[in-house]
Order: C-alpha cells, then sequence, then structure tokens
C-alpha cells in the first residue's frame, strides 16, 4: 500500500491494518522528511489519545493530516507505532 500527498510517495508499505476503514501503516514506513509533529491531540473512546503530524511536500503544507497513537488502549494494541492518514491523502495498492 501506499500513501500519497501532493503527487509524493509519503508511506509505503505490505503490512498495513485496516481499522475503521483506515490504513494504518507502520511507523518506520512514513518518509519522515514530510512530517513534521503537530501540538494537535484528538481522544478516541476505544482507542486512546492520537497525536497528529502536519505533512509538507513541495512547499505545500497539510496540516493534521497523519495521526497515530504513542499509547493504545488493550483494544487497539494492533495499530501501536501506526500511522494513518485523511485530509486528502489517497491511499492506493
Amino acid at each position: 500500500m501506499k500513501a500519497i500527498w501532493n503527487h509524493k510517495i509519503i508511506a509505503e508499505s505490505r503490512d498495513t491494518i485496516v481499522i475503521e476503514n483506515n490504513h494504518y501503516f507502520p511507523h518506520d514506513s512514513i518518509n519522515k522528511e514530510f512530517f513534521k509533529p503537530s501540538e494537535t491531540h484528538t481522544v478516541c473512546p476505544w482507542k486512546g489519545t492520537a497525536s497528529y503530524y502536519t505533512i509538507t511536500v513541495d512547499g505545500k503544507e497539510n496540516v493534521d493530516a497523519a495521526w497515530f497513537y504513542p499509547e493504545v488502549s488493550d483494544l487497539a494494541k494492533g495499530i501501536k507505532n501506526r500511522v494513518s492518514f485523511w485530509r486528502g491523502v489517497i491511499i492506493e495498492d
């Protein structure tokens, strides 16, 4: 699977986990040059507290377009150390 934004592959892995229609990529599969930590955090009642990344590709910024759970609940252990995307990031095979 590939995560693409602004015509660049920002993550790629054969090992994604799909939860609630979102592909979660292993953290080490992201192209770190495009990711900047964000101060945004949200809470999911069953997964835990999410942290976000802003993605920057060729001077264009996609604020909070990637999220991950630094600590997960027992129900969400499968997505620990994984990153997912939204806000126009295309996921394709």
